[in-house]
C-alpha cells in the first residue's frame, strides 16, 4: 500500500509539474524527496515506515496545490500548506513544527540554495540577472516578497532568501547547508570583482565575465556530484 501511495504521489508531481520552469519542476520535487528521506533517516526516523511514509508524500506534492480529501493524511496537508518562505517572513507559522514538516521544509531550502538554480527561477520570473543600481530589499515582509510589482534581481534573490536559509533551518544537520553556501558567497564575490573590473557592462558585460560565471557553475555542479 505505501509503495502505491508514493508511486501515485510521484504521478500527480509529474503531471501537475509539467511545463513548469526548472526551478519548480518534477525533477525538484524527486530532489527535495531524495534529500528529506536522506535527512530522515539521519535523524533516526527509518525505524518509523508511517513517518517515513508522510515524509516523501509531502516532499513529492510540496509544491502542489493540495485539499484535504478522504483518506488523505492531514499531516500531509499540514507540511504542504506550511512549506512556503513567505510564510516564515511573516513570522505567522500555519502549521505546528512536527519533525516531519522540518525535515521536507529543510530538504526544500536545500534544493533551493543553488546557484544555478537560482538563475532559472530569476528567468522564469523574468528578473534582471544583475543590476547594481537596483538594491536588496531589507526587513522583507510577506507581501514585498509575494510583489510582482517591484522589479527584482536575481544577484538580489541570493541576499533576500538563499543566503538567510542557512539560519532557518529546523533540522540538526545545518553542515550541508552551510556548505552549500560557500558556494554561494564565492559566487556572489565574483560578481562583485566583474562589476568592478567591468563598471557599465554589468554581469555579463564582456566575454571574460561570461566565462567567470560559467567556470563558477561548472565547479559547482561537479562538487555536487
Amino acid at each position: 500500500m505505501a509503495a502505491a501511495a508514493v508511486r501515485a504521489a510521484e504521478e500527480l508531481a509529474e503531471r501537475e509539474m509539467a511545463g513548469r520552469d526548472a526551478s519548480h519542476d518534477a525533477a525538484h520535487a524527486l530532489r527535495v524527496r531524495d534529500l528529506a528521506l536522506s535527512l530522515a533517516a539521519e535523524l533516526g526516523l527509518s525505524s518509523s515506515p508511517d513517518r517515513l511514509l508522510i515524509v516523501e508524500i509531502a516532499a513529492l506534492l510540496h509544491d502542489i496545490e493540495v485539499e484535504l480529501e478522504q483518506g488523505q493524511r492531514e499531516e500531509i496537508v499540514a507540511i504542504i500548506k506550511g512549506m512556503g518562505f513567505k510564510n516564515e517572513v511573516s513570522k505567522k507559522s500555519v502549521v505546528e513544527p512536527t519533525l516531519e514538516f522540518a525535515i521536507v521544509q529543510d530538504a526544500d531550502r536545500l534544493d533551493a540554495i543553488g546557484i544555478a538554480r537560482c538563475f532559472t527561477y530569476g528567468g522564469s520570473k523574468k528578473n534582471t540577472l544583475h543590476d547594481p543600481k537596483i538594491l536588496p530589499r531589507d526587513n522583507l515582509s510577506k507581501e514585498k516578497y509575494m510583489s510582482k510589482d517591484e522589479k527584482q534581481t536575481s544577484i538580489n534573490h541570493f541576499h533576500e532568501k538563499l543566503f538567510k536559509l542557512k539560519d532557518m533551518m529546523k533540522t540538526e544537520r545545518k553542515g550541508t547547508s552551510s556548505w552549500r553556501t560557500l558556494w554561494l558567497n564565492s559566487m556572489k564575490s565574483g560578481v562583485a570583482e566583474l562589476e568592478v573590473d567591468q563598471p557599465g557592462y554589468g554581469l555579463l558585460g564582456s566575454a571574460g565575465s561570461s566565462t567567470s560565471v560559467t567556470l563558477n557553475l561548472n565547479i559547482y555542479s561537479l562538487a555536487l556530484q
